[in-house]
């Protein structure tokens, strides 16, 4: 996980940013990006993608990143961005956003397949990098559980559609209560089955 790392530590370049997002899918709430400098004199053992290690495992890891690394930032990019920019924008925007957040300007950029030539800095766009990288993996780590996070909050602000347990994802629960309860404030109005729900709302409406 630090071969990418280690290649660019021993060209004698240290800030090396990994960078990642979370949210893409989702019907609700916003994407979350994340960017973390790991310490190559501080290492973190067992980083890994976030979507494979259990919520407990994350939670254990964040502490972790949290304390040991160099510097890290998230941003979140809200629905109503989403649908105006599209998602792929979005998710962008929200990586560039996070790097520029940062306490330290990073030398290097690791990026989970994102080509970021906006930004005056070089980069690597890997494919599938938060299983390769490990400053990626920590990103999509801080990414994942700031974003869960906030959905647990949004469930108690809009209660029924059961983000605590979906986070905005389109589960059969998710699904039912559109239909039961129409939209909310948060939902991304660009995605198909929202666009289906507020369609019917408008005809009730009409």
């Amino acid at each position: 996980m630090l071969s990418y790392e280690k290649a660019l530590w021993n060209k004698g370049i240290k800030y090396i940013v990994g960078v990642d997002e979370v949210g893409r899918g989702p019907l609700a709430g916003p994407l979350v990006a994340a960017a973390v400098i790991l310490d190559p004199n501080n290492p973190i053992e067992g980083l890994n993608d976030s979507k494979q290690l259990s919520s407990k495992k994350r939670q254990v890891m964040l502490k972790e990143i949290k304390e040991k690394a160099i510097a890290y930032a998230y941003c979140f990019v809200d629905e109503k961005t989403i649908d105006i920019i599209n998602i792929y924008q979005a998710s962008k925007k929200g990586m560039i956003d996070a790097i520029n957040k940062l306490e330290i300007r990073p030398e290097y950029i690791l990026s989970d397949a994102m080509p970021l030539k906006e930004i005056d800095i070089p980069y690597d766009a890997i494919i599938k990098g938060d299983t390769l990288s490990a400053s990626i993996a920590a990103a999509s780590i801080v990414a994942k559980e700031t974003r869960d996070d906030f959905m647990v909050k949004m469930d108690k602000v809009y209660p029924g559609y059961g983000f605590k347990n979906n986070k905005g994802y389109p589960t059969k629960e998710h699904l039912e209560a559109l239909d039961k309860l129409g939209i909310c404030k948060i939902h991304r109005k660009s995605y198909k089955p929202v666009q289906r729900t507020l369609q019917k709302q408008i005809s009730l409406w009409e």
